[in-house]
């Protein structure tokens, strides 16, 4: 991750830009910027003397896991996976309070919203275009053969 004198570096040069930004679009481009790495400043201020841990993140589905290494990469995070661990698996060693309020924190928001859009995309599939009903709590129960 990035020392705390490049993002105190980049927080002044934003301050600039803010400062003399000459649309309104590039003030609030260079504001959010601002905020975001202010918010970074402070947690690791506030990290203190955590160490860095190792945390294993075992995701449901391959798309889950695109999210997340996506959302760790932006973050400035390195995922990793060991030999013969499962594509679904995926390694990262980080400050795990920090972790847990940025990028666990949006890969749930993320992950939930994906779920809903996956849900009502396979609804309308089955609904419309297959003209059927895929509800599977009303298939018929049947003994087992004895």
């Amino acid at each position: 991750m990035a020392g705390k004198q490049d993002i105190r570096e980049k927080l002044a040069k934003l301050e600039a830009l803010f400062a003399r930004g000459a649309t309104a679009g590039e003030r609030a481009a260079a504001g959010a910027a601002r905020d975001r790495l202010q918010a970074r400043l402070s947690l690791d201020a506030n990290d203190g003397g955590d160490p860095e841990i190792e945390l294993q993140y075992s995701l449901p589905d391959v798309w889950s896991v695109r999210i997340f290494v996506a959302l760790c990469r932006k973050h400035g995070i390195r995922p990793y996976r060991y030999p013969r661990q499962r594509r679904t698996t995926v390694m990262v060693r980080v400050r795990q309070a920090s972790f847990e309020r940025t990028v666990a924190e949006e890969f749930r928001t993320l992950h939930r919203e994906l779920t809903a859009y996956f849900n009502e995309t396979v609804e309308h599939l089955i609904a419309d275009a297959m003209k059927s009903d895929g509800n599977d709590e009303t298939l018929e129960q049947r003994q087992l053969p004895g």
